[in-house]
């Protein structure tokens, strides 16, 4: 039985680790070509030979690197289909807004939010001259709801994002390109792992927030991804697609 992305070729940005990684794999186990786009050439260099994909090392900040990312996968393969635009950062000089400085509030913009516009200004067009693709631009529960931990640049990138892709999907939507943003909540990423050994008692707060009293895994937000890239959910765009384990949909007091 052939695989929900059988002949189609998907660009996973951030694919060589966390939700990027368990996409890429998900992806090509379900039939697809994968083109990861990622600064870490090791790894990245490492994951497209066990997926029999390509690599391509790749600044999601740098206009030019992002062109040719999705270039190359068009010469490569011979189509774009599916853009996962998922390359994000969550530094800690990222808080309060009291204490988060000029300079980490626009590194945290330019690679969670000007990224995602550099990828889909880079892939639409692809997309409309074949007529038909799919645009996953991973934003975040927090671009509907305030976060129990501040965060102040990557709140505000995620909720750009989510606004971004609600307006593509629109103007695409009939010219066969859907654009839909996924919402995860806290996943169990190096990331967030980051933060954990870093200030527990930050990290733990996340956690009590959330309904299903666990975060969720890489596996889990990649199978959300590759509904949102298949026919399966053929009949959405400009979608907000929360993963979240219950949090946006629960009432808290924070801790």
């Amino acid at each position: 039985m052939a695989g929900r992305l059988t002949g189609r070729t998907a660009v996973i940005t951030g694919g060589s680790s966390g939700i990027g990684l368990a996409s890429a794999r998900r992806f090509a186990a379900e039939g697809a070509r994968v083109v990861i786009g990622d600064v870490d050439e090791e790894s990245g260099t490492r994951v497209a030979s066990e997926l029999d994909g390509h690599f391509v090392a790749c600044d999601v900040t740098d206009p030019e690197q992002v062109e040719e990312l999705f270039a190359v996968a068009n010469n490569e393969y011979g189509s774009v289909d599916v853009a996962f635009n998922n390359a994000g950062i969550s530094p800690p000089e990222d808080d309060s807004i009291l204490t988060t400085d000029l300079a980490a509030w626009r590194r945290v913009q330019e690679v969670n939010l000007t990224s995602v516009y550099l990828c889909c200004k880079a892939a639409i067009p692809y997309m409309v001259e074949q007529g038909k693709g799919s645009i996953i631009n991973t934003a975040s529960f927090v671009a509907v709801m305030g976060a129990a931990t501040s965060q102040i640049s990557y709140t505000a990138s995620k909720g750009g994002v989510l606004a971004m892709s609600r307006e593509l999907g629109v103007q695409f939507a009939r010219e066969g390109v859907r654009v839909n943003a996924l919402c995860p909540g806290p996943v169990n990423t190096p990331l967030l792992q980051e933060l954990f050994s870093s200030d527990p008692a930050r990290a733990a707060r996340r956690l009590v927030h959330i309904p299903m009293g666990r975060f969720a895994e890489p596996d889990e937000i990649a199978s959300a991804a590759l509904f949102l890239a298949s026919d399966d959910s053929s009949f959405m765009t400009a979608s907000t697609f929360l993963v979240d384990g219950g949090i946006s949909g629960a009432y808290v007091t924070p801790v």
